[in-house]
């Protein structure tokens, strides 16, 4: 029974940012029902699989998750999502809100069938402005939060990160606004609606360490903070690979130079006397930095700064951090059998629990897998399921 056990919630999000909000919060204990479109989430169909739409995005972004494919278009489709909010807590969605107006399928039209219901909206931008009927999708939003420029002040060439950072991110903000509008419900007895706009929200992550002298008026820089753009900053190169260290304060740096046998550094080289003056000279503090690091292997970097408590890992790739020594020994990654598709590797639940432990409550799920199961629990009756089959408003898959 994991913290958010009998929190029940209507998952009608798709591609990555809603489905990992909802993944975080199943993880934790919540019920889960997604609600996929009768073709299902176009995320199945990316990368390698064993069958078809079960590729490995949607199966990292959909475990504690039971699914059920209702064509939200069709009348008995948009029914059947109301009778199922009358027993929740939460339905999340990140379609725009012009596309759930027209489908009937708004805050006010969930409010009328649970007045406690929590309504999260996941959206590109906040609705009060001039962007809120715009598409958003991660590159999009990258490029407008200042990431790809950051790249640009740090001397390199615009880029996104490789990742899907502001879906990500943006998920894992709006798990805290659902549960804090939790946590409101308990004393208010009222549900309400919440905005979640990956514009702002990946803005003030970003800004929160470049705006810099942005940050007064008038300014006193043009923004940015120099320690995370300098071009050294980066894996530094070894005699036979790459480290990734941080040295960085007083202490770093004087057990750093013991340990080389070159304490004279810090008296003959004001740039590394003082922490202010690495922070103001922090380009040629990094790029003699970089030379050093030329001199010795990695391994033996790594057991240098691990004796003289200088904070470093190993640069891993996505197949060496399988063989982690620490991720071992946590059981990080686990391999499980899935129902449909065989042996299949999954990484744990981050958070530990004292006593509520959080786990996975089962495999992401096949499209529509549960369909039946999950309306018979809502109270439908079997003709009124047969009913929605015939009509297409209910997908169920074919049998094995």
């Amino acid at each position: 029974m994991g913290p958010l056990a009998g929190l029940h919630i209507l998952d009608l999000t798709s591609v990555l940012m809603g489905p990992f909000a909802t993944q975080t919060m199943g993880d934790l204990g919540a019920e889960v029902i997604k609600i996929e479109p009768p073709e299902g989430d176009v995320i199945r169909q990316i990368g390698p699989s064993r069958h078809p739409g079960m590729g490995p995005l949607f199966l990292n972004a959909n475990r504690s998750k039971r699914s059920i494919a209702l064509d939200l278009k069709k009348p008995e489709g948009r029914d059947a999502v109301l009778r199922l909010a009358q027993n929740a807590d939460i339905v999340i969605s990140n379609v725009r809100p012009r596309a759930m107006a027209r489908l009937s399928l708004s805050y006010g039209d969930f409010a009328k069938v649970n007045s406690r219901i929590i309504y999260a909206a996941l959206v590109g931008f906040d609705p009060e402005g001039p962007y809120a009927d715009r598409p958003a999708y991660d590159d999009l939003i990258q490029g407008g939060a200042c990431v790809a420029y950051s790249f640009q002040r740090a001397g390199l060439r615009p880029a996104y990160m490789p990742s899907a950072i502001a879906d990500r991110f943006v998920g894992v903000s709006a798990v805290n606004a659902i549960l804090a509008a939790v946590v409101e419900r308990h004393s208010s007895g009222r549900g309400q609606k919440i905005e979640v706009p990956m514009f702002e929200t990946m803005v003030a992550l970003m800004l929160g360490d470049h705006l810099g002298g942005l940050t007064f008026e008038p300014p006193l820089d043009t923004g940015g903070y120099s320690r995370h753009l300098s071009p050294d900053r980066r894996p530094y190169r070894t005699s036979d690979g790459y480290v990734c260290a941080l040295i960085y304060n007083d202490g770093h740096w004087t057990r750093f130079f013991e340990a080389i046998g070159r304490s004279d550094i810090p008296q003959n080289d004001p740039r590394f006397s003082t922490f202010a003056s690495r922070m103001a000279n922090i380009d040629g503090v990094y790029a003699e930095l970089g030379r050093i690091m030329l001199t010795k292997t990695t391994a033996e970097w790594l057991q240098l700064f691990h004796a003289a408590d200088v904070p470093a890992m190993p640069m891993h790739s996505f197949e060496s951090i399988l063989e982690d020594d620490h991720l071992k020994a946590t059981e990080f990654f686990r391999t499980v059998q899935h129902p449909s598709e065989g042996t299949v590797r999954s990484m744990a639940v981050p958070a530990r629990f004292s006593r509520s432990t959080a786990e996975p409550t089962r495999l992401a799920p096949r499209l529509g897998e549960q369909g039946v199961e999950i309306l018979t629990e809502a109270g439908f009756a079997i003709d009124e399921i047969d009913r929605m089959k015939a009509s297409g408003a209910l997908n169920i898959p074919a049998e094995d």
